[in-house]
């Protein structure tokens, strides 16, 4: 069971997923607008929102951008089209997963239930690499002393290349490390996580020293 945010301004669409999600043990919370999801969670914290990306007055995009400015609370997006532009920015805005429309409900469970098992996951031990400072049991990580914030998806995705250094992942791998996908048509979910973790982590995140790119294969995690 997870408590639910559902932003959907489609009356059709959103009672069809608040009734299969409520089916599936979920509490739904579901709105129309930008605006009112906003003050939702400003008020009262949900455990993962369902954005859709085309709403009314502020977009599901910028929604996206202002919750990454106060939350790291995970976000699956909703795209009438699962090759449109506003998925990529979507995903660099923060989102941690989409899924496109029409929604099978059982997708969508699925991929919350993944989500959430990622914001779950923690181990122990404390990993230093330099500047670099990886403390899985608090799930925080610091750089030269500062506390760096990531998503629970962006953790995840960190956590998957730390436990390989020196080792190449490819795409298809980390999808389904990360996000319990099999479908590597979903490889830009990977590529926009990593960029979004090199802002965080890398001195120069054009130059970067911890996460490498090895073009035609994946990603490698290689600390100076």
């Amino acid at each position: 069971m997870a408590g639910i945010l559902l932003v959907e301004d489609d009356p059709s669409v959103r009672a069809g997923l608040e009734l299969a999600l409520t089916r599936q043990g979920h509490s739904v919370t579901s709105y129309t607008t930008g605006e009112e999801a906003l003050d939702h969670i400003r008020a009262r914290r949900p455990e993962i929102v369902i954005l859709d990306v085309m709403l009314p007055g502020i977009d599901g995009v910028e929604v996206c951008r202002r919750v990454r400015k106060i939350d790291q609370l995970p976000i699956i997006l909703l795209t009438a089209r699962g090759d449109d532009l506003d998925v990529v920015v979507g995903l660099e805005a923060g989102a941690d997963d989409y899924v496109v429309k029409p929604v099978e409900p059982r997708v969508l469970d699925a991929r919350i239930r993944a989500v959430l098992r990622r914001v779950e996951s923690a181990s122990s031990d404390r990993i230093t690499f330099g500047d670099l400072v990886i403390d899985r049991g608090a799930l925080k990580v610091t750089l030269a002393g500062r506390e760096i914030h990531l998503t629970p998806t962006e953790l995840r995705l960190l956590l998957e290349l730390v436990r390989h250094p020196g080792q190449v992942l490819n795409r298809r791998y980390l999808l389904r490390a990360v996000w319990d996908h099999q479908h590597v048509a979903d490889s830009r979910l990977v590529d926009a996580c990593v960029q979004r973790v090199r802002a965080k982590i890398e001195p120069v995140p054009a130059d970067p020293v911890f996460i490498h790119t090895v073009r035609g294969f994946g990603y490698r995690f290689s600390p100076p």
